[in-house]
């Protein structure tokens, strides 16, 4: 009984370790995100300061601070 839940027990903790080998990313994977993330970045700050969704956005700030209590 006790070889076999030993057994048992080595092929679980192996697929464990096998599992924890493949986690997280590499650092090739970390700059292409890094690289993804500032093209986003770059794309939205084009977008929101654009003359109609700066305008548009002027507006609403205006809106709510020129709103009534």
């Amino acid at each position: 009984m006790y070889q076999v839940v030993r057994a048992r027990l080595g092929a679980l903790m192996c697929r464990v370790r096998t599992a924890r080998k493949d986690t997280g990313m590499v650092t090739s994977e970390y700059a292409m995100g890094i690289v993804a993330a500032v093209a986003f970045a770059v794309v939205l700050y084009k977008v929101v300061t654009s003359g109609p969704v700066n305008a548009a956005l002027t507006k609403i700030v205006e809106q709510a601070l020129d709103g009534g209590m």
